[in-house]
């Protein structure tokens, strides 16, 4: 990864890094940071420990330049999206980030692209707008079972596995397959984006084009659904410690509609609750890239200019923008609200401006701490929160990529030295949510990072994860993926780096499935956690644009986008895949 040159005052004699941060603000809020829970998987927020459910919080793994700008796609050896205008690999098919609007009869090539190497997708199942109830899928039966298989498809398609037959040849060690959730909703040509899944006691919920709906984590079996009004838009990584999530709607169905109307959802019921608009606050307030993020009972809307918060049990506007230049475009979710500040002059600035961390209040937008980024750099994504650790870019095409570690009171730690390694974190769609990635964890003395799959022995990609000194910066130890596999760090539990191992891909035989693996603070021999069955391997593969889940000993396996070249094959798709005894 490239190293910016140290930021004037930083510490002397220092080499690379980032130099020294403004002081903490007086007060209060400018006083350390106590210690904080660990953060969730992916490097991402800690789920709130009051908070149940059989999964825990990931965010969705999708694609993003790797190190020196090399545009890479997900090692997972997952089928993948084609490049579409944006100019971003690995952005969905469509001509917005959750497809155009309208019927989805036709596919046309984009969408045959895509379904050449797709073998199984997420969706779920539409309702009536502000009720739970009806569904678009099989005359609103469950589609999680086997034995509840969607209608009928057409000449020459044949109908997904599910869990029985997955589990047909299972070995000693592996765990069940539990369930398979189909989708059963016909789309808008090039297909939709998945936002979330979202956990709540027993309850996992997800939305998509115009619909959310929350099934059993036990079963799959779907417990509600709610018809929305317009496409989702955003959402955040995290819902709230209650079980509740606000989504961004458009403001209609016409093409390229802004993404400014919110609408609260009480996960456990399925219950919609207040709705508002977002109100633009001039020309430069497009609306567009919105990044979503929950603090307990806050929900804050970022954007390019300016946040707002709201209060979600209530719906009440909490604030908006701040005083002075800088105003955060961004939050995490979690337990620790870290903003991504933009402090240029005017919004139509087109150079960079300084761009800050700060830890803020979200109840009230005050600074409890900031981390001035070196000129000229921005702030890409947050891979901690505790400890903090941020990834910065710089150039037209992010081409410089960097990693700053730092003390939970925002004072410079430490910066990663590379030697000769590419790493590869992957995160979510550009401009949105700052707190999705796979590919890194931190607990409070150790980064661990995947490097960047290349070419093995057999010519099949494989990589391995590093482990950084998160005081000096210095690697400690790098421990190898088995062949033909790939290796991504989740989160730090108990001491321990838990991992998710991707199957072989399908073109070699299936000796294992994957699953979830750990490895201590010493590196060593790659300990099973939970073993996913070698008999599940393509159709694990098969999920597109994959999100993986664990908590409580079992893993869910989800794909992030959904697609099809006919209205049959779409239908039939598999959308979570769930593991565990």
């Amino acid at each position: 990864m490239s190293q910016p040159p140290p930021q004037q005052g930083g510490p002397p004699g220092e080499q690379e890094g980032f130099g020294a941060p403004f002081e903490p603000q007086p007060g209060v809020y400018g006083a350390p940071v106590p210690p904080q829970p660990q953060p969730g998987p992916y490097g991402q927020p800690s789920q709130p420990q009051s908070q149940p459910g059989p999964y825990g919080q990931s965010p969705q793994p999708q694609s993003q330049p790797g190190p020196y700008g090399q545009p890479s796609r997900p090692p997972y050896g997952y089928p993948q999206p084609p490049t579409v205008p944006y100019g971003h690999p690995g952005s969905p098919p469509s001509s917005s980030p959750d497809g155009p609007s309208g019927g989805g009869r036709s596919r046309g090539r984009v969408a045959a692209l895509v379904a050449a190497v797709l073998a199984g997708v997420l969706v779920i199942g539409a309702g009536v707008w502000f009720a739970v109830g009806g569904d678009d899928a099989d005359d609103g039966k469950p589609v999680a079972k086997e034995s509840a298989a969607p209608k009928k498809p057409g000449p020459g398609v044949t109908p997904a596995a599910g869990a029985d037959e997955l589990n047909k040849g299972r070995k000693d060690g592996e765990a069940k397959v539990r369930w398979v959730d189909r989708n059963g909703v016909d789309l808008p040509q090039g297909g939709a984006r998945v936002r979330g899944p979202w956990f709540t006691g027993d309850i996992v919920a997800k939305a998509m084009y115009r619909t959310a709906s929350g099934h059993s984590a036990e079963d799959g079996t779907r417990k509600w659904s709610l018809r929305l009004p317009a496409d989702v838009c955003a959402a955040p990584t995290l819902p709230s410690p209650d079980g509740k999530v606000v989504i961004g709607l458009r403001a209609d169905t016409s093409d390229g509609a802004p993404c400014d109307r919110l609408q609260m959802i009480d996960l456990t019921t399925g219950k919609a609750g207040w709705t508002a608009t977002v109100e633009r606050t001039g020309m430069q307030d497009g609306l567009s890239h919105i990044v979503m993020a929950i603090n307990g009972d806050v929900v804050t809307v970022g954007r390019t200019t300016l946040t707002d918060a709201y209060r979600i049990s209530d719906g009440e506007h909490l604030w908006g923008t701040l005083p002075g230049t800088c105003q955060p475009y961004g939050l995490t979710s979690g337990d620790i609200a870290l903003a991504a500040v933009d402090c240029r002059k005017r919004p139509s600035d087109d150079d960079v401006g300084d761009e800050e961390v700060r830890r803020i209040d979200p109840a009230t937008g005050r600074t409890v701490w900031t981390y001035k980024v070196k000129k000229g750099w921005k702030v890409d994504r947050f891979y901690s929160v505790d400890p903090p650790v941020v990834s910065l870019r710089q150039g037209e095409l992010n081409e410089k990529w960097a990693i700053a570690l730092l003390n939970p009171d925002g004072t410079y730690r430490a910066q990663p030295v590379p030697g000769k390694e590419s790493f590869e974190v992957q995160c979510g769609e550009p401009g949105e949510n700052l707190d999705d990635c796979i590919g890194a964890a931190a607990d409070s003395d150790t980064l661990y990072l995947a490097t960047k799959p290349a070419a093995g022995a057999e010519r099949e990609l494989t990589n391995s994860v590093v482990a950084f000194d998160l005081s000096t910066g210095k690697a400690k130890w790098k421990v190898p993926a088995p062949p033909a596999q790939t290796l991504h760090p989740m989160r730090v539990e108990n001491g321990q780096v838990l991992l998710y191992l991707t199957p072989p891909p399908p073109t070699k035989e299936a000796l294992n499935g994957g699953g979830i693996m750990a490895l201590g603070p010493q590196g060593g021999a790659l300990r099973p956690v939970l073993r996913h069955p070698a008999s599940a391997a393509k159709a694990v593969i098969g999920l597109f644009d994959p999100t993986v889940r664990f908590v409580g000993g079992r893993s869910l396996i989800s794909s992030g986008y959904i697609t099809a070249e006919t209205d049959e094959e779409e239908m039939d798709l598999r959308t979570m895949i769930a593991f565990g005894d």
